[in-house]
């Protein structure tokens, strides 16, 4: 899939407006949205509006694993894709600062976005991340999201973590 952007800016008001066109195989797909206006917005606009971006390489430029490096934590799977199409990935992420499953996705949610990508949560559980032993141990479930697929989350670990003991429940 192709993405070609234009980046408006309309210097009178002090905004600007983004408008993404992707073509797939079931045609193009328009999204708009703001676009801060700030120092750098005209190198922005300018090497947007140079060259198209295969949205393909978004998905790969994405960390399969984000999560802490110490402790007992939460932790999602989340599918993200290409907007209107059908690439995709799983990706594993987790946090102690989270009180619950989905304020992880709270913040996973825009940051994709923010790279022309949908997300959608598998599933959570927790992590138990042990670096002085090089230890992962992937169980439970959550309450909102349900269980996520352990067997999935720990394949992602293993070829992030390749030196560690990496067990599920």
């Amino acid at each position: 899939m192709k993405l070609h952007r234009l980046l408006l800016l309309v210097e009178s008001i002090g905004i600007g407006i983004g408008i993404s066109i992707a073509v797939g195989d079931t045609g193009p797909v328009f999204t708009v949205s703001p676009v801060s206006h700030g120092p750098g917005c005209r190198t922005e606009i300018a090497a947007a509006a140079a060259a198209g971006e295969d949205m393909a390489e978004s998905l790969s430029k994405v960390p399969a694993v984000e999560i802490d490096p110490e402790g007992k934590f939460k932790y999602i799977l989340v599918r993200i894709k290409v907007k209107g199409g059908t690439d995709h990935k799983d990706i594993v992420r987790g946090t102690k600062s989270a009180e619950y499953h989905n304020h992880i996705f709270e913040k996973v949610s825009p940051a994709m976005e923010a790279l022309g990508l949908e997300s959608s949560c598998l599933g959570g559980g927790k992590i138990e991340h042990n670096s002085t032993e090089k230890k992962l141990r992937v169980f439970g479930e959550s309450t909102g999201y349900g269980k996520a697929d352990h067997a999935v989350t720990v394949e992602k670990l293993k070829a992030a973590f390749k030196d560690y003991e990496i067990t599920m429940e």
